[in-house]
């Protein structure tokens, strides 16, 4: 018996990594292996010294360790998280881990080496950003490359438009089969500069979908928005440096403004054929986002040239190129009401303890008594208009 119940598919739009250590430094080039720090753990939920076993181990769980996991039977999700996850870091463990949770497809991404690729520092020199960057992707690419269940996420760095694009060169050649980019405006460019517009056609043509995802942007609010003169708040996981309540109450600004500039900047347009999902960074901003955007084209588009040009609604336009996917509390019932039912993608998390102990019966909860087709789009058919080469026979 797996987790996922089998009367009907279940494609994961968001998963992770838990990264040993040298994730980076084993696959970088040698002119930048020196310059890499070892991936930290730093104000997680996970200690110095679990790592440290693990990796005392010859980077591995023990046996015992493995046994136990897979003894949890479908009850792995509720209780496999973090490091210590069935499959967190090993791939062979990891298919292990998707027989038992009975998933079609399971986007891959990083959890804490990203930061180098997408950092707004002007101190990371592009060599340094774009090295990190190659490394990531040579051990992604190692990582799903024995299980055609899992769907590995490339990083590229947007700073600089030659770079991003050789990088995709890199990426088609090692099988990736998305593109996560960071959601800030980098090199002081909108995304839908001139300059990028090359890096925008090749993932058009090639098929290859672009993904935002909690993390291509700084977490946290500037400091000053949280001096009240008062003791500060904890973080959700109980610490101080992670992603707070004045956090979470603003994280859509990020991927809705560079999706608002992508849309305005007419990207989508321009290439019908490009396809994205917004990752772990909730959903329900996304009917505002789509009302906003409809009357700002309609009003402005009287005295904005570029917006007099598009040919469709923006609305229109995400919901045919776009997709979301909510967090596990949010109501996706609520959400298909008040906006369309081909929006919106499941998601796990695993191995994060954010996904939660039970995501498909959240979920299921707030779908209610909304029929089949809901349900089939918001687990499978949505997931596959943006992978449509994903689908499982």
């Amino acid at each position: 018996m797996t987790y996922a119940p089998a009367h009907r598919p279940f494609y994961d739009a968001d998963s992770h990594i838990m990264e040993l250590p040298n994730f980076l430094i084993d696959y970088a080039d040698p002119g930048i292996r020196d310059r890499l720090r070892p991936v930290s753990y730093q104000a997680s939920l996970v200690t110095d010294e679990e790592v440290e076993a693990i990796v005392a181990n010859g980077s591995k769980h023990t046996v015992e360790h493995v046994e136990a996991q897979v003894a949890l039977g479908d009850q792995l999700i509720a209780e496999s998280k973090e490091i210590q996850a069935l499959g967190a870091f090993d791939r062979d463990d990891r298919s292990v881990a998707m027989d038992m949770l009975g998933f079609k497809k399971q986007l891959v991404f990083a959890t804490h080496s990203v930061v180098t690729p997408f950092s707004a520092s002007s101190k990371v020199t592009d060599d340094l950003r774009y090295g990190a960057t190659r490394a990531h992707n040579r051990a992604m690419r190692d990582f799903v490359a024995n299980d055609d269940r899992l769907m590995g996420v490339a990083v590229v760095p947007l700073n600089d438009p030659e770079s991003a694009l050789a990088e995709v060169d890199f990426v088609l050649e090692a099988g990736l089969e998305a593109v996560w980019v960071p959601h800030h405006a980098a090199g002081a460019r909108s995304p839908g500069h001139v300059d990028l517009w090359p890096f925008w056609e090749r993932l058009a043509d090639a098929g290859l979908p672009f993904l935002l995802h909690v993390g291509g942007a700084p977490l946290q609010l500037d400091p000053v928005w949280s001096n009240t003169g008062r003791d500060p708040v904890r973080d959700w996981m109980g610490g101080g440096e992670n992603v707070r309540s004045k956090d979470m109450a603003v994280m859509h600004q990020g991927p809705e403004t560079f999706l608002s500039v992508m849309v305005m900047d007419g990207i989508f347009e321009r290439f019908p054929k490009l396809r994205g999902a917004s990752v772990e960074l909730g959903a329900g901003w996304v009917p505002a986002m789509l009302e906003r955007l409809d009357w700002v084209v309609r009003s402005w588009s009287r005295v904005d040239q570029y917006l007099a040009e598009l040919d469709r609604v923006p609305s229109d336009t995400l919901r045919e190129q776009m997709a979301f996917t909510p967090f596990a509390f949010e109501d996706i019932g609520m959400l298909t009401d008040t906006s369309h039912d081909d929006l919106y993608l499941f998601s796990s998390d695993y191995p994060h303890v954010e996904g939660g102990k039970d995501p498909i019966g959240r979920f299921e909860k707030s779908l209610g008594d909304r029929p089949d087709q809901v349900r089939d789009r918001f687990y499978a058919e949505n997931f596959l208009k943006i992978f449509p080469g994903a689908r499982v026979h």
